[in-house]
């Protein structure tokens, strides 16, 4: 009777974890940083993708979620491949970043 077996706290007892981000925040984070690094407009991209500039705006700041025709769209206007793009999003969810992410070649 002299052993105590540790047992995990329930997960109700344990403090409030920091929500993990939603993938329409994540997407819009990288297609704003392509855009400032390209140094456009958003009125210049969403034209040339064929959206308006408050759609593509709201898909930045994470309010929308964009199809896959939308993001393809945006990101061509970016010179960004579908591919890269859902990498880059993928690999910014993965490491929990929510600013720039470098990587070593």
């Amino acid at each position: 009777m002299g052993d105590l077996v540790a047992f995990p706290r329930p997960l109700s007892d344990r403090p409030p974890a920091e929500p993990e981000p939603l993938w329409r925040e994540a997407v819009g984070r990288e297609l704003r940083e392509a855009r400032h690094d390209a140094e456009r407009t958003l009125a210049d991209v969403a034209e040339r993708a064929g959206v308006s500039t408050q759609y593509l705006s709201e898909v930045e700041r994470g309010l929308k979620e964009p199809s896959s025709e939308i993001l393809e769209a945006v990101g061509g206007a970016l010179g960004l491949r579908l591919v890269d793009l859902t990498g880059r999003v993928a690999r910014r969810l993965s490491t929990g970043v929510s600013g720039p992410v470098c990587l070593a070649a």
